[in-house]
This record gives C-alpha cells, sequence and structure tokens, in this order.
C-alpha cells in the first residue's frame, strides 16, 4: 500500500494546492490535481528522508490556525510600522534554541516564521541546535523566543516527533 500511496496526506492537500491555484473545481481539475497529488509523492519518494508521522493531526491542524491568525495579524502591524516612522525600527536578529530533531519540523519552524511579515530565518547552525531568526522591529528578544517556542515550536514537536 505504501508503494502506491507513499504520503496519503500529501495527496489531497498537493491536490487542494492544484485547484487554488487554478481557480476552479472544474472535474478535469480536480482528476488532474489528484492525479498530480499521486504522481508526485511517487516520483520524489527517493528524497524524503524520513518517513511522515503526523502523531497529532487536531494538533497540527491547531497549529495551522494559529499561523494563519499570526500571518494576518502581523501583516497589520508591519503595515503600520512601515507607514508610520520607519526611523524607528529596531530590527534585530535573534538566535533560537531548537528542542526540535527532525528535518522536517524544523523546516516547517523556518518557514513559518518566514511566512510570518516581520520575521525572517536567517540561517541554521551547523550542529542544528539554533535558528538565527530575524526581525524587523523587536526590543524584548527573550519574550519573541519564548512566543516562538510556545506557538510554533511546541506544536511542530507534538505533531512530528515523539515527546
Amino acid at each position: 500500500m505504501t508503494r502506491l500511496l507513499p504520503h496519503p496526506i500529501l495527496t489531497p492537500a498537493l491536490t487542494g494546492v492544484w485547484l487554488l491555484l487554478n481557480n476552479t473545481i472544474e472535474p478535469g481539475h480536480i482528476v488532474l490535481g489528484l492525479f498530480l497529488g499521486w504522481m508526485i509523492p511517487i516520483l520524489t519518494i527517493r528524497f524524503w528522508p524520513e518517513t511522515v508521522r503526523i502523531r497529532r493531526p487536531f494538533v497540527l491542524l491547531r497549529f495551522m490556525g494559529v499561523l494563519l491568525f499570526d500571518i494576518i495579524v502581523a501583516n497589520f502591524v508591519v503595515a503600520r510600522l512601515i507607514l508610520g516612522n520607519p526611523n524607528r525600527l529596531q530590527p534585530t536578529f535573534v538566535q533560537l534554541p531548537l528542542d526540535l530533531t527532525s528535518d522536517l519540523a524544523i523546516g516547517l519552524l523556518a518557514n513559518s516564521i518566514t511566512l510570518t511579515p516581520g520575521t525572517l530565518s536567517a540561517k541554521l547552525s551547523e550542529d542544528r541546535k539554533f535558528l538565527l531568526v530575524h526581525a524587523l522591529n523587536e526590543t524584548d528578544t527573550k519574550a519573541m523566543v519564548a512566543t516562538i517556542k510556545a506557538r510554533y515550536e511546541r506544536p511542530l514537536k507534538e505533531v512530528f516527533e515523539a515527546c
């Protein structure tokens, strides 16, 4: 079964992305999206170093909701900062200590940070213990680290790693 459907969650996700990109739910696009969602994981299986196991799917759904909310709010905050007085910005780099060990979880954390306006994942340390994060405007770096760990890292650890 795993040879025919190596990533059962990725197939509907890719199908959904295909339909969103084409902005249609016509039957032909649904069939093509399902075909692509089925073939892409089969053709890329050798590039996946680890088997993806989602241990807590509802935590993943809650994480996605939190991330979407944070992205929307951060857009308004960044717009206000830029349209206000950009000379008052206090950009900074912060080293975020990582508890995650999974490549997938670290990648999702780095992308979640980058997707949120005002922050950017800059570099993963060689030993994979720290992620360098740039913030557009931050004065309390300890609070920023605590927020990222609580809102993003902890749920990803619950979902993708054995706690």
